[in-house]
């Protein structure tokens, strides 16, 4: 922004005709365009400083141009003088006041700031456990009743764990065989030796029938679980430890890990068992999933890269069998602790377990939007039907019925896990992917204005994502309810502008217009020099006439620029409102006039280049005329005084 020859800077209220450049004369109504002035509002406010007036106001607009312009040191100095002036300011002001002191070496002031900041926005300890959502069993409760659950039918007083459809079967894991029954960490397997068992699914509502062993060449000696299968049924992935062709394999700590394995159908059974070429003897690979177009193959591992204690990891399968490099979902879905068992469904939603994401105790289950991008949607607890204080894990869905089953070992089963059945009766009701949104315009035409660069900050002021207007001034960005941001514009030729908002709870869509001022206001004669600056009114207390001090810092921004501009002169016309009589108004706002003519005369402006009139109630801003009830804001409105340039 600095090739421009005029410091890119903030202005109030431009007048509405002064973008409307002229290369030739033009004259309408009063106004000469022949001869112009153009005010630079921040030089005008820093000189009006300097002198000693003091305002909020002008000291954030001070900060801001030099903010935005990158001229830290000298943002420095004005947001010592806001924070001197007052601590009640929007958070954003804490964070940009902490990054300007540290640019300019206030470290530990800077850390001060920063720390109010996060405070102030509410983002003091995110990540930490249920910390970050207080409201987090409302969430739950509210994706509660919809599912109806019952026995799934295949239980024993054993293990019995981690269903998949397989044509028309369920396929599971049990430790029935071994009648060994000890703790297990569910972030992998039972301890004991579990094998992989089938039952026939039968009728609409996927009643089990008998349970059969599966297949002999895919059982070891040691531990099978968590199959997955592909739709033609032709190839299975599933998980066993790191046991192949009758040798162990350990790790450097002489532990046998688990590694996930592949299969294929060939002669009625199943054969070609071989380790998938990511699995390494250090780290445990398990619980494999299939995307619904069968490219990418979703299982947990804690591998190098892994966040927490196990997390779902990714990685594509090539039209030529082989692999691509695996890839860590993100901090959207894992955690600093375990997530494991993941399930995609043909929705492209992925479900999983989890104990760190907010939930009812142990592992809950949780399912998350899968975006076009590969990114997530807001991860949500499926609801306390499926979920309970204990482990809650290996959920699955028919898509087509909504009837799935999940495992879990809550009180009532029948043995250390079980697996139930359930209908789902009502979908988790997909949130509106929340929208902000909003219009760029110029401040004072209201003129559209397209390419503004507009650039979405999170509450931690930490880039998003950076657009464009479109060619209808609009933008729009994905955000997240509940959630602060701050968006800012940019334009050559204009001030940067930024405004923070809170997204409310389920909104669906929250507008931001922000508006564009000029970086320098351009009058001629006829025009009111107060729009230069936002002065749209000199405030008068009722029935008087003396100058208020908010008023004398405006008129000190008049007072500059008269004495910036020596053969300017200004007509004062003021204003009234209609209370009390006729007579007594048009006397009152002479009194006025002269009140605040006087004022400039005895700052230094010589008496020749000023005049001024009163007009009473003749010329009211609004409709509060004799008769009709305002209020005291409405009739303020009316007691004002405008500067009319008459010379250049």
């Amino acid at each position: 922004m600095k090739n421009i020859t005029v410091l890119y800077l903030t202005i109030l209220n431009l007048f509405s005709l002064c973008i409307y450049a002229q290369k030739a004369k033009v004259s309408s109504a009063d106004k000469k365009y022949d001869n112009y002035a153009y005010i630079d509002a921040i030089k005008t406010y820093e000189r009006v400083a300097e002198k000693g007036y003091k305002s909020p106001d002008m000291y954030q607009k001070l900060g801001n141009a030099y903010f935005f312009n990158s001229e830290l040191d000298k943002a420095v100095k004005w947001y010592d003088e806001l924070f001197a002036l007052t601590t009640n300011v929007d958070p954003v002001y804490y964070y940009r006041y902490a990054y300007c002191l540290r640019s300019v070496g206030q470290t530990d002031k800077a850390n001060e700031m920063l720390k109010i900041y996060n405070q102030k926005s509410d983002n003091s300890s995110k990540g930490e456990s249920y910390i970050k959502e207080v409201n987090y069993l409302d969430k739950i409760k509210a994706n509660s009743g919809r599912y109806k659950i019952k026995d799934g039918g295949v239980n024993s007083k054993y293990s019995d764990y981690g269903s998949s459809f397989y044509n028309d079967k369920l396929v599971f894991t049990s430790s029935r065989d071994t009648g060994s029954l000890g703790q297990r960490k569910h972030t992998w397997t039972d301890q004991y030796f579990t094998n992989l068992y089938e039952t026939n699914l039968t009728g609409d509502s996927l009643t089990p029938s008998k349970v059969n062993k599966f297949s002999k060449n895919v059982k070891s000696k040691f531990h099978e679980a968590s199959a997955v299968f592909t739709r033609d049924g032709k190839t299975m992935y599933f998980t066993r430890n790191n046991y192949l062709d009758g040798k162990k394999g350990k790790d450097e700590n002489k532990i046998t890990l688990i590694k996930i394995y592949k299969a294929s159908f060939e002669n009625n059974d199943w054969a070609n068992i071989i380790e998938l070429p990511f699995n390494s003897n250090n780290y445990s690979t398990a619980h494999p999933a299939l995307s619904p177009d069968e490219k990418t193959l979703y299982f947990v591992s804690d591998m190098p890269g892994t966040l927490g204690e196990s997390d779902i990891f990714k990685v594509s399968i090539n039209s030529d069998g082989t692999y691509g490099a695996p890839e860590n979902l993100g901090k959207t879905i894992n955690t600093t602790g375990k997530e494991t068992f993941p399930f995609v469904s043909e929705e492209n939603e992925i479900y999983f377990a989890s104990d760190t994401h907010s939930g009812l105790g142990g592992l809950d289950i949780f399912v998350s939007k899968i975006k076009p991008d590969g990114t997530f949607d807001e991860v949500q607890n499926v609801g306390a039907d499926v979920n309970s204080p204990k482990d809650d894990f290996a959920y699955l869905i028919n898509t087509q019925n909504r009837i799935g089953f999940f495992s879990s070992n809550r009180d009532g089963g029948k043995g250390y896990d079980d697996i139930y059945q359930f209908l789902e009766t009502k979908r988790l009701i997909p949130k509106c992917k929340p929208e902000l949104n909003g219009l760029i315009t110029e401040l004072a035409t209201g003129q559209i204005l397209t390419n503004a660069k507009i650039t979405l900050y999170d509450d931690q002021h930490k880039i998003i994502k950076s657009i464009e207007s479109d060619e209808k001034g609009s933008f729009s960005f994905n955000v997240e309810n509940e959630k602060t941001y701050s968006v800012r514009a940019e334009k050559e030729d204009y001030t940067t502008t930024e405004k923070t908002i809170a997204i409310p709870a389920n909104d669906c869509k929250t507008e931001l217009n922000l508006a564009f001022e000029k970086a320098l206001c351009k009058v001629a004669v006829g025009d009111d020099l107060g729009k230069c600056f936002g002065i749209k009114w000199i405030y008068f207390d009722l029935d008087k006439s003396n100058i208020r001090p908010e008023a004398a810092l405006d008129l000190a921004k008049i007072l500059d620029v008269m004495g910036q501009y020596p053969n300017m002169k200004i007509d004062i016309r003021s204003h009234t409102d209609s209370r009390a009589s006729f007579k007594y108004n048009d006397a009152l706002s002479e009194r006025r006039a002269k009140s605040t003519k006087d004022w400039l005369i005895q700052n230094g402006i010589n008496p020749s280049r000023l005049s001024s009139k009163g007009y009473g109630e003749t010329k009211l801003f609004n409709n509060c005329s004799d008769g009709i009830k305002c209020t005291e804001e409405e009739h303020q409105q009316n007691r004002r005084s405008e500067f009319i340039i008459t010379a250049l």
